[in-house]
């Protein structure tokens, strides 16, 4: 069983090389954002693009099982 706790917002320390950093600095700065947020976002904004492309994915599969004869046939005629 997990305990509650754990399902409450919790701090993260995020280890940054230079050229990470630098971009973090930036991007905080022209956005008028905390370097948390721009990161916050980019985390969500990758789910986002990533759970899209699988939807994509397995509704093409879906198609393709229905239909595939018929694009089959379409594409030789």
């Amino acid at each position: 069983m997990i305990p509650k706790w754990y399902h409450f917002p919790m701090a993260l320390t995020v280890r940054t090389d230079e050229e990470l950093e630098d971009a973090l600095v930036s991007l905080a700065h022209s956005e008028g954002i905390s370097k948390q947020e721009v990161i916050r976002r980019a985390v969500l904004d990758r789910h986002e693009r990533s759970m899209h492309v699988t939807r994509v994915s397995d509704s093409t599969q879906r198609m393709i099982a229905r239909w595939g004869d018929v694009l089959e046939r379409l594409g030789s005629a």
